[in-house]
């Protein structure tokens, strides 16, 4: 019976309704910023992966030799996104990477990127991986092997020295490789050799093996900003509202090679 008696501590009997709506924590408004770099919806996050070794190619000579993936056997429902060069043209890229949470991957080549290394190691900051197109971008396939170890082993020494990074991936300049290539890349450190099977152009996505839409594991390939046209955050944009009208997101390419 006391207790039926006393005074309610009960904010809301004490202060009234209203009163003690004006002291209630207010919610934190939903992050929108998804809208500003053109979605109509927020990026779907990947699922954990733990990283993992893909199957070898079989010996040559004795050795083992990477090998050359355009895509990743994988239930999972996301694609990958890569980079060859360029993403300087476009510093709000940084922005979008950082809001986005966009695992990304860039390949570096060093006569193209010249001055550019610390937008890199930026986008290195925020989680994209780092990875190795040569030091001048020259088609490998028909070169004599020094001529492949230099390009490939070169742009090894010049991560390491500028990022303080020595990748495991490579993607040779316009996809051109042969038997030579792996065996240069695998005295170099490179583990993967890394293709597309979409390549993002400056009007659509072009798929390389006749498919019409993506597939989860595809690796897609967003090329250089250019000096007209839409700018690489447009064109990542494009293909980021492909992949989520197909029910897919990003993963990172690192934690699956």
């Amino acid at each position: 019976m006391l207790a039926g008696c006393a005074q309610s501590v009960d904010p809301i009997e004490r202060l009234g309704k209203k009163a003690a709506e004006r002291v209630r924590p207010h919610r934190a408004a939903p992050d929108q910023s998804y809208r500003r770099w053109g979605l109509t919806e927020p990026l779907a996050s990947p699922p954990l992966h733990p990283a993992r070794t893909l199957a070898l190619s079989p010996p040559t000579g004795g050795r083992t030799l990477p090998r050359a993936v355009d895509h990743v056997p994988t239930p999972d429902r996301v694609v990958f996104l890569t980079y060859d060069d360029g993403a300087e043209k476009d510093p709000r890229f940084v922005d979008m990477v950082r809001e986005l949470r966009l695992p990304v991957s860039m390949f570096l080549t060093d006569s193209v990127v010249g001055p550019g290394y610390g937008h890199f190691a930026r986008l290195h900051r925020l989680g994209a991986g780092i990875q190795n197109h040569t030091l001048d971008h020259r088609a490998l396939a028909g070169l004599p092997y020094a001529g492949q170890r230099a390009e490939i082993c070169g742009q090894q020494e010049r991560l390491s020295s500028r990022l303080g990074l020595r990748p495991r991936l490579f993607r040779p300049p316009y996809g051109s490789y042969d038997t030579t290539t792996l065996r240069a890349a695998t005295d170099c450190g490179i583990s993967t050799v890394v293709l597309w099977r979409a390549a993002m152009t400056p009007t659509d996505l072009v798929y390389t093996h006749g498919e019409h839409h993506l597939r989860p594991g595809d690796i897609i390939l967003v090329g250089p900003d250019e000096t007209t046209g839409p700018s690489l955050r447009e064109r990542t944009a494009r293909v980021l509202r492909r992949v989520q009208q197909r029910g897919l997101t990003v993963g990172r390419l690192e934690d699956y090679l």
